[in-house]
């Protein structure tokens, strides 16, 4: 089987984008597949036109001159199918694997029907509510309604989709996509590469000044909708609670600026600490200091159908997880059992949330133990990948007497 995958940026750029798409490639390399990858302009400046990172080829195609909307991406558009085109000239594959967003399964479509190739596109989140979630989009707006318009036609268009989570499926099947076209590729965590916890990093605790502390924490992206200014309005009431309580902010974005003038401004400033941004291999330190990874996103369209990988990496590193009953954070959580669900955009409840914790120090172990094995059993990338076979076999084999694969048991090899 040779599959070339359709990205709009890829390694060694590092975001949760590049993450998921590592995992996959490398899953489906271990189970004796051949891959290959081709990044749209989006991805930025390109040294060669073809760069092996990690184990994996990846065809690049140059930034393109920005233009207004929508002449940008159609330009966009255009460049990106032709270096798909070359790419698939050089690395023959029997399928393409296109992922969101939009604009990549609409140059990978063009290339797919030039040369007869079966095309499955990947959802990771609708573009148009990923827009709203990044502010730089107005949920009912024409540009939203016409996005989401463009993507409902991708999908009708596509041989076969995939989504990462249940409320995807949900929106395209309430679209009219039918159910046996949609498959189910949850999110997971590569065990060969973040499966084994770390002691506690005791050099790197003292140097942030964590020494006897009880350590919240989150690793992550700083958007809006992760609520982290819910989680930071939080910390007075906590620190009244538990005098030891900390705040570890590891991480970057948009809404950094604001954030740490919110917490300069907190009267218990002492007890937050931003970290900034720190390289992926060095992650794991960071997860061994902290008892609790707080996930406190706004309840919005984007928080209720799209699932987070970060509360499932830090299931894998045995740390406890609370999040905000959204649901996203549901299809990963059980509330009690392998985490904690708070109400959201409510502060107060995220103060009783990791109070309540805290407090409980005995369960922790157990609950560890149990948020470890759900992640092994079903959230892991050896897992995870093989829920592609079927699918791949139908598209190449245009075989439509197949079983319908949207739920297709996992083949364990």
């Amino acid at each position: 089987m040779r599959i070339l995958h359709v990205l709009d940026h890829g390694l060694p750029l590092q975001s949760g984008y590049t993450f998921r798409t590592r995992a996959i490639l490398k899953s489906q390399m271990r189970r004796g597949w051949e891959v290959a990858a081709v990044t749209g302009p989006r991805h930025g400046a390109i040294g060669t036109a073809l760069e092996r990172v990690d184990g994996i080829d990846f065809h690049r195609t140059a930034p393109v001159k920005p233009l207004p909307a929508p002449f940008g991406e159609v330009r966009e558009i255009a460049a990106f199918a032709r270096r798909i085109d070359a790419a698939v000239a050089a690395f023959k594959p029997d399928l393409l694997h296109a992922h969101s967003p939009v604009l990549d399964a609409l140059a990978a479509l063009k290339v797919a029907r030039r040369h007869k190739l079966p095309l499955l596109y990947e959802i990771r989140a609708f573009w148009e509510d990923a827009a709203v979630g990044n502010g730089t989009g107005t949920e009912g707006s024409l540009k939203y309604r016409a996005t989401r318009a463009l993507e409902t036609w991708a999908v009708g268009k596509a041989d076969a989709v995939a989504v990462i989570c249940d409320g995807l499926r949900g929106d395209l099947v309430a679209r009219g996509v039918p159910t046996d076209k949609i498959m189910v590729s949850p999110n997971g965590v590569d065990l060969t590469l973040f499966g084994t916890p770390l002691a506690y990093d005791a050099a790197l605790g003292h140097a942030l000044g964590l020494d006897g502390a009880e350590v919240i924490g989150f690793i992550g992206s700083f958007y809006d909708y992760e609520g982290l200014d819910d989680l930071i309005a939080a910390m007075p009431a906590l620190v009244a609670e538990r005098p030891a309580a900390h705040l570890v902010l590891v991480g970057g974005g948009p809404m950094e600026a604001a954030l740490r003038a919110q917490a300069t401004a907190s009267p218990v400033a002492d007890h937050i600490k931003f970290v900034g941004r720190v390289p992926h291999t060095e992650v794991d330190r960071y997860y061994s200091l902290i008892d609790i990874l707080a996930y406190p996103r706004k309840r919005m369209r984007l928080t209720d159908l799209v699932t987070p990988l970060k509360p499932l990496e830090a299931m894998a590193q045995r740390r406890l997880v609370a999040a905000s009953d959204v649901g996203g954070h549901r299809e990963l959580i059980r509330d009690g059992d392998t985490g904690t669900l708070f109400p959201p955009d409510d502060p107060a409840g995220v103060v009783r949330a990791l109070a309540g914790l805290l407090g409980d120090r005995g369960s922790w172990e157990a609950r560890r133990d149990r948020g470890r094995a759900f992640v092994e059993a079903e959230r892991s990338w050896s897992v995870n990948v093989a829920r592609y076979a079927p699918v791949y076999q139908m598209l190449t084999r245009g075989d439509a007497s197949v079983e319908p694969w949207s739920h297709a048991p996992i083949v364990h090899t």
